[in-house]
Formats: structure tokens, sequence, C-alpha cells
């Protein structure tokens, strides 16, 4: 049964610091969190998820067996366990560590130290992401809206395909990469298309430059879903036409918000 609220919600709590461990158990419990087991290690974390399945898993980045990079990957490459909801605390600033995770669907990165009202808004997101309200649209029945997801991640498509399933969208096709997108793009009609920024082959400007210039494409609402920080790359996508940019990680609510904005 899917946790509707805090007071249901199963959660893995990875922290090999003791001070760390205890400051993190004592802000969940104050958010009614209930269900909680404590591990050191991804190891212990792992064999943790298979005795009691999680809705959550909130770990460290520097584990004594492993990063937090390595278990959201071990965790996305499982069925059971790739759709599990992960909030990564850490003080590691470097991009080379952040962006995997980001790319894997972390629900949210929290700084070490952290702000109670941080925390509080990550779990708010993760019962967003684990139960959230279904689409609604003027003209679309969200399970006859056609979408493209392109994005070179596997992990990071299954995480939006995750999310869209959630709101009820079905009819999803996946490509990995621009070049890979615009066969689909000649053959198919979509009428929402969500794309990365930084993707092998075609980036995600030349691929919107590609779906604007084709005539059919040229009111389709498209997002682009990315972990690029870079403003003025960021503005050049801007002003080919792209209907909104969302930072990975993303809130479930926020793109349900952004659909229904966009796709008119």
């Amino acid at each position: 049964m899917k946790a509707a609220n805090l007071e249901q919600l199963v959660v893995v709590l990875v922290e090999p610091s003791s001070t760390q461990s205890h400051i993190i158990r004592e802000y969940l419990t104050v958010s009614a969190v209930q269900h909680l087991d404590c591990v050191e290690s991804g190891r212990s974390a792992l064999r943790a998820m298979e005795n009691r399945k999680p809705d959550l898993v909130i770990s460290a980045m520097h584990l004594p067996d492993m990063t937090g990079v390595e278990l959201i990957e071990t965790m996305r490459a499982q069925e059971d366990l790739r759709d599990i909801a992960f909030i990564l605390i850490s003080s590691e600033t470097n991009i080379r560590y952040l962006d995997p995770v980001r790319q894997a669907g972390a629900i949210a990165i929290l700084p070490k130290p952290f702000e109670f009202e941080q925390l509080k808004k990550a779990l708010a997101t993760t019962l967003d992401y684990i139960e959230p309200e279904q689409l609604e649209l003027e003209r679309y029945n969200p399970e006859e809206l056609a979408v493209l997801v392109v994005d070179d991640s596997r992990f990071s498509r299954q995480h939006i395909l995750k999310t869209l399933h959630n709101l009820g969208i079905v009819k999803i096709t996946q490509a990995e990469n621009g070049k890979a997108a615009m066969p689909l793009l000649e053959k198919n009609n979509y009428d929402l298309i969500l794309t990365d920024y930084n993707m092998p082959e075609m980036d995600g400007k030349e691929l919107i430059g590609f779906i604007r210039s084709k005539e059919k494409y040229a009111d389709t609402p498209v997002m682009m879903v990315t972990s690029e920080t870079d403003m003025g790359r960021l503005a050049a996508v801007d002003q080919l036409g792209v209907s909104a940019i969302v930072d990975k990680p993303f809130e479930s609510a926020l793109i349900k918000k952004l659909i229904q904005k966009i796709v008119v």
C-alpha cells in the first residue's frame, strides 16, 4: 500500500555518522515519520530494503562501502527498487558526484547542515511523488496524451516515466538523444515533448531547433528537464521557443502544474 501521509511513510536512513543520524532522526520524528530503519552502509541499506521495502531512502554521499551515487544507481538498476524515492543529504559540492544523483531521479539534494524546512519540503515532495493528484487537462484525457521523452540517462528516463505514469499519462515514447528522437518526430505526432539538455550526438538545444523547424511542431509544448546550470545556454534554449525549463531534481507537483499550463 502506498503511503498517503508521513505517518505511513517507511524510510531507510543511511548515515555512518552517529551525530548526523541522530539529528536526521530527530527531524523525521518531529515530522511524524514513524517507520524508520537506520543503517550505516550501502550494503546494510540494500538488505534493509529486502526485509521491508521502503517508500523513501535518505542517504549520505560518502558511505563506508560505496557512495550515495552507487547506492541510488544500484537501486535504479533493480526493478523492485528502482521507483523508491531517494533524498541525498551531503556537504558534497563536486558536480562529478552530484550530477549522477540528479540524473538518477533523486527527489531532493539537501546540504549538510540543512534547515528543517528543507527536509519538510523534501518529505512533502516525496508524498506527492508517491500519491500525486491526477492531471486535469481541458482538451485532453491524460491517457490519450502522446508524449516523447528524450534523455541519454536511462535512470532519468525511468524517473520521468514514473512521474508521468503517476499523473495518468501512459502513451510515452523514449529516445536516448536528439538524433534518436528525430525519426520518431518525423514518423509520429506528439502532444508534448520532454528533453534533457546535455546529450551525445545531438543535444537538447539542437533538438529544440529541429522541432521548431517543423511546421507540425510549431506550437507543440516542449519542456526541458535538465541539470544544466549555464544561464547562457538556457537563455539560448529559451529563445528557440522552449515552453518550460525544469531543474533536476524536480518536484512532481511542478511537472503537473507546468503540463496543465502549457498543454492547451
